[in-house]
């Protein structure tokens, strides 16, 4: 496989750990496919990035859709099987899912306006988790990820513990965990892996949007071992060096990559 064009499809580029990932995996040899859902204001960083990934001598076709509309998703599968069939020797090493994109509103409140609907419990459940299994099915199904592929999905220490507002995105992350499990199941045997990854408090655009974001990452900087937070390219640099074809034998876990924050009471 040395002359193997490999690419990586990152859910959520734009920002976050989407963005770190995709200039690391760039920085390690690979090409990006980057979908991400911004307004005009955001496109000139989206455009950097681009840049950025450029400069390194790698390919990128970024694409600004919404990641969990099914139309959306045949035209970027469909791009991508293009781009293959102009260059047989690529390869989709990695899916990493890292979409941030749901409802903080609590599930009781008196005033009925104030708490979640089921459009919005549907939204955030359907973007945040459900959107990972069809992805990974329409690229199976076109022969896309195939063996040696690794899947990643972003998940949190919301998947098992409560905050104020949290609990919709709490019940996403939890379904993203059981997801990552059942597709390492069914994968197997194709020779593709997938893993959740658990990174700790990371001051992010998404951790931003959530009431008393501030409390949580100073709560986590002071329990830390290592006396800081998590940090974007702490995630980015484990996720290229996990990728890198020698670990077949790794999947269906949770990982946790926090400096050991979680085992800290």
């Amino acid at each position: 496989m040395g002359n193997t064009q490999k690419w990586a499809l990152i859910l959520g580029a734009s920002s976050g750990f989407g963005e770190a990932t995709s200039l690391e995996l760039a920085r390690g040899g690979m090409n990006i496919f980057g979908v991400h859902l911004d307004r005009k204001a955001a496109l000139p960083h989206i455009e950097e990035i681009i840049q950025k990934i450029k400069g390194m001598g790698r390919e990128v076709i970024f694409f600004n859709v919404n990641a969990a509309d099914d139309l959306k998703m045949d035209e970027v599968v469909s791009t991508i099987k293009a781009k293959f069939t102009e260059v047989p020797n690529s390869h989709l090493t990695v899916l990493l899912h890292s979409l941030a994109f749901g409802t903080l509103k609590p599930f009781i409140e008196s005033d009925p306006a104030n708490a979640i609907t089921k459009a919005q419990m549907d939204m955030t459940l359907d973007v945040m988790a459900h959107s990972l299994v069809y992805w990974t099915q329409k690229l199976v199904r076109q022969n896309l990820l195939t063996n040696g592929g690794r899947v990643y999905a972003m998940t949190s220490a919301g998947s098992s513990r409560v905050w104020k507002t949290y609990g919709a995105v709490s019940a996403a992350k939890a379904a993203l965990e059981s997801h990552i499990r059942q597709l390492a199941l069914e994968l197997a045997p194709l020779g593709i892996t997938a893993n959740a990854i658990m990174a700790g408090v990371t001051d992010t655009p998404a951790l931003r949007k959530i009431p008393g974001n501030d409390y949580m990452i100073e709560a986590a900087r002071k329990k830390n071992p290592g006396g800081r937070c998590t940090t974007t390219e702490d995630i980015a640099k484990t996720l290229l060096t996990i990728s890198n074809g020698s670990t077949a034998w790794m999947t269906g876990n949770t990982i946790r990559i926090d400096g050991g924050e979680n085992i800290v009471e």
